[in-house]
């Protein structure tokens, strides 16, 4: 019986054949890049959607099959030959998604696809209830089961290669795959076709069944929509999941740099900037650690095994050596005592700085005080040796104070008594070593004692603010307040400063009271504008302020808290102090200088700088120390310098402030050299807000009636 195609229906198949195997490839790659529920459900939805596909192109492919007779196809084996290409595709899928590439795994893949494609066709075929029965040409038939067999061989390889293809050339390539793996399908059902052979008188069973163009027509549009949405699923689903790893990337490369920032910032909090020595923190943590190991292998033993000792080192005369050479000079030698006696302890020594010249070393498993005594000998003597900087011999000595545990020492009180033992060296001359006696410990317990109540002083409202005026060397008038701390000790009475501040610096407590002085000043002025006062409030600021990041944020909260104008505020901060690290200086001044504060250099003329060094700082006010004012009258080396310095700073656009102003010589004589404003106890003593306040409205002690009503910043 003579057999034809129609046109349309062979390309039909073909555009199905060549979507379908593209959107299999697709679908291949999602169950390879996906594991578990999810690599699952892409592999049962995707064989039912490829296995329709190919189902499709094998159906336009038998409706394009026209004979002079009429066809149709039987429900059960047109099902069943669905069903095969569904089995088919969920092997191919299977394989493709997990394989591991090895010539013996290509081949049973792609037996086990070929014998799934196969079965679909000439299932499908069956679903003809010819009578007479096809006639098959079984060397086509072979010769289709091996097309099939290579298609789906050439199917794997070419999946295989798509996953090393760039993302930007995948499309090409796998629509390239595409069409030789559609070209292995048609080849397998044409091919098989052209093996099936109709007698003359052949009729169809079935004809009235399946069949028909509407038929025809429905199968096309289902199968294209369907393997059209799932590819655009596929590919939405593989944008979010590469979006997902690249979120995934970037947090975990955010993490690892979240964990490189702590690590960084815990190294910088318990570590020493300069000589990168442990700090204080550090020293005192591994001590509890020493302790607690000694402690643990002293426990019920008849005699003490474990000893450990403490070494307080200051410099002698170190001060003189920054006045004279600078603080650069004073970093080097710092640098280069560090290193030496890091050289000089062991592997499980701990050498921390503690201060500015002060270093302490802790000591585990000694033998006895002698031991302690020699490592005190090699430090003052390595010490002693002359330190080579800027072309100059620059020699030191030290004195050491030695503590030793369990025998000499309560163990909360180890650094507190090396300390004590220190100053019993220097005490001796300096240059010198001294063990902790117990007569030594009435002092240590004096500033113990201090200590913990300095700890509670903030909480218990124990510290105020008092307030000395600045007073305007043309008009006579008050130009704003110096803001000074006061401690009233519930037992002692007044604390000196010079007592406690020190204290504050060296045990990590200035930062706290520094804020609390910021936050005082600022409600102090608001108070005062109620009352119909404006002031400005000058407050000093400590290097251990200047090294917080957030020290401008923190001043410019407490402003807004208050709601005072920043020009109100003044920030104070000494000329040893600036000179100390004028990176971290001039990063606070520009920080505080953006949110308007203003900004002065105190304590001028004892360091070692130049006013055209501190003019790198956006400072606007220059405070003369009082050391300088005090002998105006009697030296004229004074009043030069003195005139010196007003003269080159307000060439340099700067306000100068004298301070330490007591005789009405010394006023005069500032006044002379056109001193800006002027400070001290000649004008008036540090008073209490409360005092200021009356001062504002008439009620003046003896060297104030000159003063204004009214004052302004």
């Amino acid at each position: 019986m003579p057999t034809q195609y129609d046109p349309m229906g062979l390309l039909a198949s073909v555009v199905i054949a060549t979507l379908a195997s593209y959107v299999a490839l697709d679908l291949a790659r999602r169950v390879h890049a996906t594991r578990g529920r999810a690599s699952v459900l892409w592999w049962t939805f995707g064989a039912g959607v490829m296995g329709t596909g190919i189902w499709a192109m094998h159906f336009l492919g038998m409706q394009a099959f026209v004979l002079p007779i009429q066809l149709g196809y039987n429900y059960k084996f047109t099902l069943l030959s669905w069903v095969a290409g569904v089995v088919a595709s969920a092997v191919a899928l299977g394989v493709a998604g997990r394989m591991t590439y090895r010539p013996r795994n290509l081949i049973r893949g792609s037996i086990a696809m070929a014998i799934g494609i196969s079965s679909m066709h000439y299932i499908g075929m069956a679903a003809l209830d010819m009578t007479p029965s096809i006639q098959w040409d079984f060397p086509l038939v072979g010769l289709s089961v091996l097309i099939a067999v290579i298609a789906s061989a050439a199917a794997l390889f070419l999946f295989h290669r798509l996953l090393k293809v760039a993302t930007n050339r995948r499309v090409p390539a796998q629509f390239g795959a595409a069409v030789v793996l559609s070209a292995g399908i048609c080849g397998l059902h044409y091919v098989g076709m052209a093996g099936a052979q109709f007698p003359m008188d052949s009729f169809c069973l079935s004809a009235d069944r399946l069949g028909g163009a509407a038929l025809t027509v429905v199968v096309l549009l289902v199968s294209v929509t369907l393997l059209v949405s799932t590819l655009l699923l596929s590919m939405l689903d593989a944008r979010l999941q590469s979006t997902a790893e690249r979120l995934t990337a970037s947090l975990v490369k955010a993490n690892t740099q979240l964990k490189s920032a702590n690590a960084e910032l815990q190294e910088r909090a318990f570590t020493d900037p300069l000589t990168g020595l442990p700090n204080r923190l550090l020293f005192e943590d591994r001590l509890n650690q020493a302790l607690s190991r000694a402690d643990r292998l002293n426990r019920d033993k008849e005699r003490v095994e474990a000893r450990l000792a403490v070494l307080f080192i200051d410099l002698d005369g170190f001060k003189p050596i920054n006045d004279s050479f600078g603080h650069a000079t004073g970093d080097l030698i710092l640098t280069e005592v560090a290193s030496r006696l890091r050289n000089q302890a062991r592997e499980n020594d701990t050498v921390a700085r503690v201060g500015g010249d002060e270093f302490l070393m802790l000591l585990e498993d000694v033998p006895s005080a002698a031991g302690c005594a020699l490592v005190a000998r090699k430090i003052i003597g390595v010490l002693a040796g002359a330190f080579s900087v800027a072309d100059r011999n620059i020699k030191i000595s030290c004195s050491v104070g030695i503590v030793l545990y369990p025998e000499t020492g309560q163990r909360e009180k180890l650094i507190a008594n090396a300390d004590a033992a220190m100053y019993a060296a220097k005490r001796a001359g300096g240059s010198n070593y001294a063990m902790f006696e117990p007569s030594m410990g009435a002092d240590a317990n004096t500033q113990l004692e201090l200590l913990s109540d300095l700890r509670t002083a903030l909480e218990l409202g124990q510290f105020s603010l008092h307030y000395q005026p600045k007073v305007s060397g043309a008009s006579n008038r008050i130009h704003g307040v110096e803001a000074l701390l006061r401690w009233t000790h519930p037992v002692r009475g007044n604390v000196p400063p010079d007592e406690f501040i020190g204290m504050a610096e060296r045990f990590g407590l200035i930062g706290q009271i520094g804020n609390w002085v910021i936050e005082e000043a600022c409600r102090q002025m608001s108070e005062w504008r109620e009352q119909g006062l404006r002031m400005r409030v000058a407050v000093n600021l400590s290097v251990h302020q200047l090294r917080e990041n957030n020290l401008a944020e923190r001043v410019q909260a407490a402003l807004e808290r208050y709601h005072i104008d920043s020009s109100q505020l003044l920030c104070e901060i000494t000329e040893s102090v600036a000179m100390e690290d004028m990176h971290i200086t001039r990063r606070a001044f520009e920080a505080l200088a953006q949110i308007g504060v203003y900004l002065a250099i105190d304590d001028f003329g004892t360091g070692y700088s130049s006013l055209s060094y501190l003019r790198q700082l956006p400072a606007q006010q220059l405070k003369i120390d009082r050391s300088f004012v005090k002998d105006l009258e009697s030296s004229s080396d004074a009043r030069a310098v003195v005139e010196a310095v007003i003269q080159l700073a307000h060439a340099l656009s700067l306000l100068v402030v004298a301070e330490g102003v007591e005789t009405e010589g010394q006023r005069d004589i500032l006044l002379g050299m056109q001193c800006d404003e002027l400070q001290g106890y000649y004008f008036a003593r540090p008073m209490t807000p409360g005092t200021l306040l009356e001062w504002s409205r008439g009620q003046k002690p003896e060297h104030a009636a000159d003063f204004a009503h009214s004052t302004t910043a």
